[in-house]
């Protein structure tokens, strides 16, 4: 399997070195940048398996920079682990409303850094890779296009497809219907945000089997998530 590619946006020449050689020990592909601007830009050209973020670094902004990568078709999926020396309660909610999935305070040990990522790795890999990917009773065949449920094939339709699919890249995660939208349909779709409820209702029906819980978690005022039991 090749090597997962990480972006590492970091303005500390000192902390970016260390990183960048604890990773690439790790074996990792490992790219650098201290600008949020390149960071979009190397972001785009390249797309990588997981973004380490500092909030702090010159050009745009890491909370801008996250928000437009979770805009942006290409990299919507893209894990994000924002790096910060901001100990707020209200910098790190701010930090994760705006797409990233963790959040990592300044100083912080490189081996929980690492341990962190690996955590991450072991959950997207098996989609990166082409493998079937499981959540709770639910397997997913990308090569085949295939949906089982408890042993059982499921139809589902092509927009319910992708809708699952993205949910089970990320399970836990609630996303809005504005995210679902623009990393099912894209960016650059004239989908009502309200069609994203109809396609929910249409996947729980496809899903769904005597006796099985609805995986599926609506979150109020938030939007939805796939839960793993």
């Amino acid at each position: 399997m090749p090597s997962a590619k990480l972006l590492l946006v970091e303005d500390d020449p000192a902390l970016a070195e260390l990183l960048e050689y604890r990773f690439t020990n790790e074996g990792y592909h490992v790219r650098v940048t201290g600008d949020g601007d390149e960071a979009l830009l190397m972001a785009c050209e390249d797309v990588p398996d997981l973004i380490l973020l500092d909030w702090m670094i010159e050009g745009t902004s890491g909370i801008e920079v996250c928000r437009r990568l979770r805009r942006d078709k290409a990299t919507a999926h893209v894990p994000i682990i924002m790096l910060t020396a901001r100990e707020a309660e209200d910098d790190r909610v701010r930090g994760l409303e705006t797409g990233a999935d963790d959040y990592i305070t300044k100083p912080f040990s490189p081996r929980e850094l690492l341990a962190r990522v690996a955590a991450v790795m072991r959950r997207i890999r098996p989609a990166l890779a082409g493998e079937t990917v499981e959540v709770g009773d639910i397997v997913l065949d990308p090569v085949a296009h295939r949906v089982k449920r408890r042993g059982e094939t499921l139809q589902l339709g092509p927009t319910e497809y992708r809708l699952l699919k993205f949910f089970m890249e990320s399970p836990g995660r609630v996303f809005s219907r504005g995210q679902l939208l623009d990393g099912v349909w894209g960016t650059g779709s004239d989908i009502e945000l309200r069609t994203v409820d109809v396609h929910i209702r249409r996947l729980r029906k496809a899903i769904e089997l005597p006796g099985a819980d609805d995986p599926i978690r609506t979150v109020r005022s938030a939007g939805y998530a796939l839960e793993s039991s």
